[in-house]
């Protein structure tokens, strides 16, 4: 009876240490380990080519280390998987967004918005709709996009800079002002919101 006791427990003591030991790509993506995490995503996939939490965290790491096309084709993968992940959405967006794809990535982030408009990922969808929409001169509607980036995510300097010059693109000196004066405020050496507030206030006195 003891010796079967000692074996049973051993058993449980090696599925805890294989457990323990089990390669975690999640953790490797926090972790910055992005090389990490796409190579035990992949083994994952092999094993399970089914897995969406594989295509999801391969595809993040993919996207950090601008490897966009392969995360455009994990993505695709698993929306056929899980048709309404918002993460794999949110992805494609992403993906589409730095490959210069305008007008696919402004689907996708519309997509998100529609699904999940409270979703964890929402002001950073709001920031790339911004960013596309001044790529495209549309700066009344990359102020809108810009302005809802900011309202949920408030403290990034960077965001109040491209904000303003939206603004200042639109024709909205005094808004324009503003935004930089925000921009300046939460990082003074930001080099973009200090010219961009020069700008503007030349552009106002010559009024």
């Amino acid at each position: 009876m003891k010796k079967l006791f000692f074996i049973a427990l051993t058993g449980l003591l090696s599925m805890a240490v294989r457990a323990q030991v089990k390669p975690d790509a999640l953790l490797e993506y926090r972790n910055g380990k992005y090389e990490t995490a796409v190579a035990i995503c992949t083994n994952e996939l092999a094993a399970n080519p089914n897995n969406i939490e594989s295509h999801v965290v391969i595809c993040w790491s993919l996207i950090r280390l601008g490897r966009y096309d392969e995360a455009r084709g994990y993505a695709l993968q698993g929306r056929n998987i899980s048709r309404y992940d918002i993460r794999i959405i949110e992805i494609l967006g992403e993906a589409h967004y730095y490959q210069g794809r305008n007008n696919e990535a402004l689907q996708f982030f519309q997509e998100y918005i529609n699904l999940a408009p409270e979703g964890g990922r929402i002001d950073m969808v709001y920031y790339f709709i911004g960013e596309i929409n001044i790529r495209l001169g549309r700066f009344r509607h990359a102020d809108i996009a810009l302005s809802t980036a900011t309202h949920y995510m408030p403290g990034i300097a960077a965001w109040w800079s491209r904000l303003a010059y939206a603004r200042e693109r639109a024709g909205d000196l005094s808004e324009a002002v503003s935004a930089y004066e925000r921009a300046l405020r939460l990082d003074a050496q930001l080099s973009d919101a200090r010219r961009g507030l020069e700008r503007v206030r030349q552009a106002l006195n010559r009024r």
